[in-house]
């Protein structure tokens, strides 16, 4: 039986991560740590100024769960490093609370969990419903995440590559589509409040922009048009077709 690691940023209560414990059930033995509240927009942050506290809070057969006080990459580490009789077979999160597409995947705490699991060298899974409702409908979201996760257990990944899966908020999905990330951007903007005391305080707001609407190549004309979008993520950052450039600049001149 595979043994599979299940994470979020929404936290242990949230309705899209027991959709997911309840899609990866019949694919194996389920081991589930999540923050005990949410931790949305963490990335990949680790908590290095307190200690970490786990708890294990529901127990049966082929299917444990813990709550933890960190990160959802926290709890991805120490889930590996502490709680799991053996290496998962693969690591997934989510089922995410609203899209992660474009330029949202480098915020994002579900996909820091699945990159967290990819580093350790784990086929790993990122989920979300482009749906922010804590009530939203999950159940078309569970069926394609048990396909989609059935298939990385036999077939993996590469290394240093992980998935990155935002699935349309509709009762029918066109399909699948395998994406790029999308450029666009966050059109930021803060608040401005006062609190009964008289000292300022700042909400963060923002509007998201699509840069490329019209190319269909992207998860967000994929997600626009009924599709789900599966986006494959490298863990290596580094620009490779500017290294050659970088070299050719002259560091010695002032």
């Amino acid at each position: 039986m595979p043994l599979i690691l299940i994470s979020n940023d929404d936290g242990i209560t949230a309705k899209g991560i027991q959709s997911l414990i309840e899609s990866m059930r019949p694919l194996g033995s389920v081991i589930v740590v999540a923050p005990d509240s949410p931790r949305s927009a963490q990335s990949s942050a680790l908590t290095v100024t307190t200690p970490l506290r786990v708890k294990k809070i529901h127990e049966e057969e082929g299917l444990v769960q813990y709550i933890c006080n960190g990160t959802p990459s926290d709890c991805v580490k120490l889930a590996l490093n502490q709680l799991c009789p053996r290496k998962p077979d693969i690591v997934v999160a989510g089922i995410n609370h609203g899209t992660n597409s474009s330029i949202s995947v480098i915020y994002s705490g579900t996909i820091g969990a699945t990159i967290e699991g990819c580093v350790n060298g784990i086929p790993s899974i990122g989920f979300s419903l482009c749906n922010f409702d804590p009530r939203a409908d999950f159940s078309t979201a569970m069926i394609y995440a048990q396909r989609i996760t059935k298939k990385i257990v036999q077939e993996g990944l590469p290394k240093g590559i992980c998935l990155n899966v935002n699935i349309p908020d509709l009762k029918t999905i066109k399909g699948i589509k395998i994406c790029r990330q999308s450029e666009g951007y966050w059109s930021e903007e803060f608040i401005k409040r006062e609190d009964p005391y008289g000292k300022h305080y700042y909400w963060l707001t923002g509007e998201f922009i699509n840069a490329e609407k019209l190319n269909d190549d992207t998860d967000e004309w994929a997600l626009e048009n009924g599709y789900i979008s599966i986006v494959p993520v490298k863990v290596d950052m580094t620009a490779y077709e500017y290294i050659n450039d970088l070299k050719k600049l002259d560091y010695e001149q002032e």
